[in-house]
This record gives C-alpha cells, sequence and structure tokens, in this order.
C-alpha cells in the first residue's frame, strides 16, 4: 500500500490526512489556533502553533489510521499563502509572521512600484502588482519599522516551508507558494533577481524553489522523533494553499473553474499561457502542475464575513448548535432561508479586512447598506451570504473578460456545504455549480502531488482524474439569475460610490 500524507497549515488550523493510491481517505485529523491582531488591520501568528499542530496532527493520523509510519510513501505540504517567517542565522523564529490578511504595508506597496518603474514594469517582472498581503511588501516593513529585528533576519519562509523547516532541517520551497511572494520572476519559474536588485533585498534570503511534485528534501531523525514518522521519507515541494486546492479539486486543465468559499473567496482557473494584464487585476502565478499556471481572484472576507457574524452576532445560535450537537451555520442559513433573494434591499460589502479582487484596497470597510425596520436577522444573514457570492463573481467577470474560457464551476469550502449557499452561488455566477465527494481541499491536493512526486502516477492530471469525482450539480434559477444580474450592477456601484469616504474613515481611525 502506498499511503501518501498532505499537511495543511491554515489559518484558522491545521489539518492532516492519509490517502492510500486510489485517494481514499485513510485518516483526518484537525487542530485549531488562534490569530493575533494587535492593531486595526494587522494579522500576525507564531509559527511555533503551526509545528505543534502539525506534530499533533501527523502523530493521530498514524494512530488512527490502518497503516505503519514504513508504509508513508512521502508527504506534501500545503498552507496560507503570502505569510513571512522571519529566521536568524540559528533558524530561531525573530518575530509573530504577518500573514496574508495583513493590510499594514500599503506604503511599502507604493514604494515597491516605484522602485520597480511604475506597476506596469512590475507586473512585466513578477506577474503581479504590489498588494498588502503579499511577502515582498511585509519584508520592506519589517526592515523600516523593526530594524533591530530585520539585521538579525538570514532566512524568510512562507508559512508551510517552515513546516517543512522543522520537519526536515531543510530550506525549501515552491513555485505556485513562491509566485505570491511577488519575488518570483513567475514566467521562468525561478527568483526575480531583477527585482531583488531593485529593492535591496539579498537572494540569500530565500530558499530554493522546486516544482510542486519534484521531492525537496526527506524527513529528519528530529523531525522523526518529534512526529512518529520514518526517517528519510520524502516531502515534496507542495503548493500554497489555493493552487494545491485547485489540485484537490481537479482544476488541472483549461475550461474548469473552481470557487472555494472559505475564510477567504478565491476564484481559480488553469492556463496553459501566463498571459499579461498590465494594470494586473487577477492575481497570476505558476499551478503546482509543472509547466502550467493560473490566474486567480480573491475575496479576503468571504465566508470570513459569515464567521464574523457567528463570532460577534451569533453567540445564541453557538449555544443552540452546541446544545444539539449541529454545526451552527446551518442554524444561520435556516435563518437566511426564511427571507427571498435580495434581502428587501439589503446589501452587504464583505471588506471586513480591506479587498483585494478587483480593487486593491486596503483601506475598504464592511457595510450594510439599505437596512429599513423591516429587517431582521435572517435579511443580515442573507444579506452576507449573497455579498460575498457577488464579490465572488467579480473575479469571474474578470477571468471571462481576459478570454478564459468557463466551461464548468466546482465549489468547495463552507459554502459549498449549505444548499442556500449553493443555490445563490449559482444565480449570482449564472452558471450551475458542482461539488466534489471529496472537501478535503489542500491537504488532499499535496497529498496527490506527493501520490505524483513518488511514482504513483506519471502526471498530476492522471493523478487526478483517477481520484477526483463529481458529486452533486446544483442548476442556475432563471428567475434567480435575472434578479442577482440587476442586483450585482447595484453591488458594484456601492464600492465606488463608498471608496472615499472609506479612506477618510480610515485616516479617522488612524488619528484616534
Amino acid at each position: 500500500m502506498s499511503v501518501t500524507l498532505g499537511i495543511d497549515i491554515g489559518t484558522s488550523g491545521t489539518k492532516t490526512l492519509a490517502i492510500d493510491e486510489r485517494g481514499a481517505i485513510l485518516a483526518s485529523a484537525s487542530a485549531e489556533y488562534p490569530c493575533d491582531h494587535p492593531r486595526p488591520g494587522w494579522s500576525e501568528q507564531d509559527p511555533q502553533l503551526w509545528w505543534d499542530a502539525t506534530v499533533k496532527t501527523v502523530q493521530a493520523v498514524l494512530v488512527q489510521g490502518r497503516f505503519k509510519a514504513d508504509d508513508v510513501a512521502g508527504i506534501g505540504l500545503s498552507g496560507q499563502m503570502h505569510g513571512s517567517v522571519f529566521l536568524d542565522d540559528a533558524g530561531q523564529v525573530i518575530r509573530p509572521a504577518l500573514l496574508w490578511n495583513d493590510q499594514r504595508t500599503a506604503a511599502e506597496c507604493a514604494e515597491i512600484e516605484e522602485r520597480a518603474g511604475g506597476r506596469e514594469a512590475l507586473v512585466r517582472m513578477v506577474a503581479n502588482p504590489a498588494l498588502t498581503g503579499f511577502t515582498a511588501p511585509k519584508l520592506l516593513w519589517v526592515r523600516k519599522h523593526e530594524p533591530k529585528a530585520w539585521d538579525r533576519v538570514r532566512q524568510v519562509l512562507l508559512p508551510k516551508d517552515y513546516i517543512r523547516y522543522r520537519l526536515t532541517g531543510t530550506y525549501a520551497t515552491e513555485v505556485s507558494d513562491a509566485s505570491g511572494t511577488l519575488m518570483l520572476d513567475v514566467a521562468n519559474r525561478r527568483w526575480s533577481t531583477e527585482l531583488l536588485g531593485k529593492l535591496d533585498l539579498d537572494p540569500k534570503l530565500l530558499p530554493p524553489c522546486y516544482e510542486s511534485p519534484e521531492v525537496s528534501s526527506q524527513v529528519s531523525g528530529q523531525g522523526a522523533n518529534a512526529t512518529g514518522l520514518k526517517p528519510g521519507t520524502p516531502v515534496v515541494g507542495g503548493g500554497g494553499d489555493q493552487p494545491a486546492g485547485a489540485v484537490g479539486n481537479g482544476i488541472v486543465r483549461p475550461g474548469v473553474v473552481s470557487a472555494t468559499m472559505g475564510t477567504s473567496g478565491v476564484v481559480f482557473a488553469h492556463t496553459a499561457e501566463l498571459g499579461f494584464d498590465p494594470l494586473g487585476r487577477l492575481q497570476r502565478g505558476c499551478h503546482a502542475v509543472p509547466g502550467a499556471f493560473h490566474v486567480m481572484g480573491v475575496v479576503l472576507a468571504a465566508g470570513g464575513s459569515l464567521q464574523w457574524f457567528r463570532n460577534e452576532l451569533g453567540k445564541a445560535e453557538m449555544a443552540l448548535a452546541k446544545e444539539r450537537g449541529i454545526d451552527p451555520y446551518f442554524i444561520l442559513s435556516d435563518e437566511a432561508a426564511t427571507v427571498g433573494p435580495g434581502a428587501e434591499g439589503l446589501f452587504f460589502l464583505p471588506y471586513l479586512t480591506g479587498e483585494r479582487t478587483p480593487h486593491f484596497d486596503p483601506d475598504a470597510k464592511g457595510a450594510w447598506i439599505g437596512l429599513t425596520v423591516r429587517h431582521g436577522r435572517g435579511h443580515l444573514i442573507r444579506s452576507i451570504l449573497e455579498g460575498a457570492a457577488y464579490a465572488m463573481r467579480d473575479s469571474l467577470e474578470l477571468i471571462r473578460e481576459m478570454g478564459t474560457a468557463i466551461h464548468q464551476i466546482r465549489v468547495s469550502g463552507g459554502g459549498a456545504r449549505n444548499p442556500l449557499w449553493r443555490q445563490i452561488q449559482a444565480d449570482v455566477y449564472g452558471h450551475d455549480v458542482h461539488t466534489l465527494q471529496s472537501t478535503e481541499g489542500p491537504a488532499l491536493g499535496v497529498a496527490i502531488l506527493a501520490q505524483v512526486g513518488t511514482g504513483g502516477y506519471a502526471s498530476v492530471a492522471e493523478a487526478c482524474d483517477a481520484i477526483i469525482r463529481l458529486e452533486d450539480r446544483t442548476s442556475v434559477d432563471p428567475k434567480g439569475e435575472m434578479f442577482y444580474n440587476r442586483g450585482y450592477v447595484l453591488y458594484r456601484q456601492l464600492y465606488h460610490d463608498l471608496r472615499a469616504s472609506f479612506q477618510k474613515i480610515g485616516k479617522l481611525v488612524g488619528e484616534s
């Protein structure tokens, strides 16, 4: 039996699963941890939390599964993209990692574009504009605001690659995750020495870069002692959570698109060519499929908006769900289902942590617009579901505009588990949506990559053809589609109407 593990270092928790060569899940375990927000718009995490969760979940999977450590042929790593782990010359963490949804680096983004010679020149170098979530601006921020810490930095790693280091003792990354650092020459799948030179960043700060199924390292004795894995077990490059999740959803050929409604919302399409947009309106990067590329739109707080509502305004539902032993999100969706499309004129802008696609605006704010005395909790919840879907449609529209065909949309994440939210997505997108038999996403994706990297399959596409299966289809309701087409026009206008006010609110908060 050829067993591979997939380890996914998420923002709110780590998941480890084991699959056999047919893709059957043999065991799975998760462990949660907190995220710190020391100031408005800031987001940090202690990397030790990721390692502790990795050890815990790997040990649990080895206990649960009907296999031994000797049966594990390989390991794949995935994780939240763009985060920055700063290590000193002894490999010790210097400060908490700055995460993908951290918005403190607007000034550094402007500096990067200026040093690069403008946005279009920057996009030609690294395929993307400078966004606050990316890794490069975080390096410049630490260099400027924490010079004593910066003087100690000898290595910068992405979250999953810190786990690789703890597991193997090796510094390494791979092209899909590196694409989100703003430091990779995406077209040539290597670090951009041109941009690094313009930013006065030493290339030695960055690890060697591999293809996603390529073996990058082996489990060390120390990693084996901590986890129970066998020393020498191969660890493949893996992938950033979105490219890895795309592999787990079978997005490995043109025309099939994924719409993942997790904490963030991501629309992801496979492309054979990198393409070029001087405005950089969509994220472009190397796919976890060797030689292929992707385009990606990101909504920073899609499912995260409903999570915020649950945590802050849904405490009664959480208590009731605990008492009944059910998911509180289903209680919330039941409330939303009592309300018709459009929530009686109530719109929600899901910009709780700023927004990426298509606005690139760290000052954007969440908002309910259209509130009246008729609106109750069901309206509030339904408007959140609709607002997140409208925001995802922004990315779909850009993908279509740039000539990428969309023949099938596969939905995943929390928004795919809920029948009401699936129907809203189908009607807002104007396209039937499909779910998959497996909902494991990035962890499954990198376990598949490990199967390829250790010889189980000849290619990623071959592995996905053998393992990925469609489960259900939600068809578009023509009346719903017509209604949401009108609503989407209003939704798009609201951001432009409020953009200047968002900036003024940000300045006001900064003065308080």
